[in-house]
């Protein structure tokens, strides 16, 4: 079931930007200050809500759905390293709120398809990236810096660098919770030395209040080779002022020639491939699940976890590219189920066997599902009772200690699992890979593929309701659709013409 531990963090969480005493004050303050914030109908989190959820209400249902027609077509040129969208749009009160692979962010009228302000940073990146949106501000990042923008204008207030080495990178929308905007450094390269850091800042002034190391210090034993961690999307945050988050994978995978089967870095590598529970307000650990012990493949288990009750327990499920869902208890973080989705083949529990043996490996080739482009790519929604997961069949297949080769067909699929115990209700196989999150609207789910087609399921059988293809060859990779209450928002990044598409209730 992998390893699970629940002890105090090993790396310890490090306290900047002045004394921790004049720093907690602060935070308590923000706190106080905009606690009802936080629940006010006017904010926009990426995922939907601060529990990820990703879904929602409105006029958009099973009855409806097929009433949508196109609304307005907003071209979005981008210099993007891959297209123009990696991202979920927010709505909020008649705007939409959208940040480009340029990480540029744009606020469109909903109406009208109108763009009310832009901001441009000229920062291109290969996301995922989104926006954050408070009741007068709107919160982001560049690739190097995390940033506020005036809501209404779009000008600058802020920006806080959080990158101190250029081999790292920021890649995720911001988290949000009491006064404080989170954020997460990664690895840009691969080439070691490379470390995750979360980071605490002030939202009104951008001040670092804390920071969080998701991988320590020495890299477990060699800086040179090894690197990894980092998040790269939105965390959750519960009613009890705490926060939940996936963390990447560690490097190299699966080794080096001279160190095969990540023998350069012994043991299960924490907190990579982990799901990590922080007090939101002062960092300090609460527990840690990992799902994936020395992982030799590329599986981050780094989407962003969703909360809800089920079975009578309070739970916080996950997923990642191993493929494996599971749901843990959001007090304690034991397991409470697991569920593999789509086809694996045997080599799960690979790094547990590789610590047991010295890190002697099997023979190559190997070919191993789910492979590095594989698994759940994009993040799950909910409706409370059922759980849907968009997956991707893909394999890898291992040469050498670096060499691998990629299968060249995906196949893509929704998964719907009940929320309390696992088990799968239904799945439906789509017509290509489904790097698009899922969003859960009423009786539907809707989904995106990497052609360009949207999908509304019916959200108890599966049954396709209603689909669309979109005018370019990509929607949302790695991002998801954005909602109005009669309104689809649609980025469709990748194609000569990328662009932002709204679909209407006629």
């Amino acid at each position: 079931m992998g390893a699970s531990s629940h002890k105090r963090d090993p790396f310890k969480t490090h306290f900047v930007a002045g004394a921790i005493v004049a720093t907690l004050a602060a935070v308590a303050l923000a706190a106080c200050s905009s606690g009802s914030e936080d629940q006010a109908a006017s904010l926009g989190y990426p995922n939907g809500d601060r529990a990820n959820t990703r879904s929602g209400g409105g006029a958009i249902d099973s009855q409806t759905v097929s009433d949508l027609e196109p609304a307005w077509t907003l071209p979005a040129v981008s210099n993007g390293a891959v297209g123009a969208f990696a991202s979920s749009p927010v709505v909020v009160n008649g705007v939409v709120y959208a940040q480009d692979l340029d990480s540029g962010v744009w606020a469109v009228d909903l109406d009208s398809g109108d763009v009310r302000w832009r901001t441009r940073f000229q920062s291109p990146t290969v996301g995922p990236n989104g926006v954050f949106v408070s009741a007068d501000r709107v919160y982001g990042a560049t690739a190097e810096e995390g940033f506020a923008l005036d809501r209404d204008t779009g000008k600058k207030i802020w920006s806080t660098r959080l990158v101190g080495d250029p081999s790292e990178r920021i890649a995720m929308a911001p988290g949000y919770s009491k006064g404080l905007v989170y954020l997460s450094t990664v690895p840009k390269y691969f080439d070691g030395g490379e470390r995750g850091t979360l980071w605490a800042l002030d939202a009104e002034t951008g001040r670092r209040l804390w920071s969080f190391s998701t991988v320590p210090k020495d890299l477990w034993g060699d800086p040179k080779v090894n690197d990894g961690g980092g998040l790269t999307h939105p965390p959750a945050f519960d009613d009890q002022g705490s926060m939940y988050f996936g963390v990447g994978s560690p490097d190299p995978l699966p080794g080096t020639k001279r160190q095969p089967w990540g023998s350069s870095r012994p043991g299960p590598n924490l907190y990579t491939d982990s799901v990590v529970k922080l007090d939101a307000r002062t960092g300090r650990l609460q527990w840690y699940y990992q799902l994936t012990p020395h992982a030799i493949c590329v599986w981050d288990l780094d989407q962003s976890p969703l909360l809800l009750s089920a079975g009578g327990r309070d739970l916080v499920i996950a997923a990642g590219k191993a493929g494996i869902v599971v749901a843990l208890d959001r007090r304690t973080g034991k397991p409470v189920w697991r569920q593999p989705v789509g086809i694996h083949n045997g080599h799960d529990r690979d790094g547990l066997r590789l610590m047991r043996n010295g890190y002697r490996g099997p023979d190559l080739p190997m070919t191993v599902f789910p492979g590095s482009s594989g698994g759940v790519t994009a993040s799950l929604s909910t409706n409370g009772s059922t759980v849907f997961v968009p997956l991707i069949n893909h394999s890898t297949t291992l040469y050498s200690q670096k060499l691998v080769g990629q299968s060249v067909s995906t196949v893509g699929e929704i998964v719907a699992l009940d929320a309390a115990t696992g088990r799968i209700r239904w799945q439906h196989q789509l017509g290509a890979s489904t790097y698009g999150a899922t969003s859960a609207v009423n009786d539907l789910v809707f989904a995106t593929t990497v052609d360009g087609t949207v999908y509304a399921l019916d959200a108890d059988s599966g049954k396709s309701e209603w689909q669309l293809n979109l005018p370019a060859s990509i929607a949302g990779i790695e991002g998801g659709l954005g909602f109005g209450d009669d309104t689809l928002v649609v980025p469709a990044g990748l194609s000569e013409e990328p662009s932002l598409v709204a679909y209407r209730l006629d």
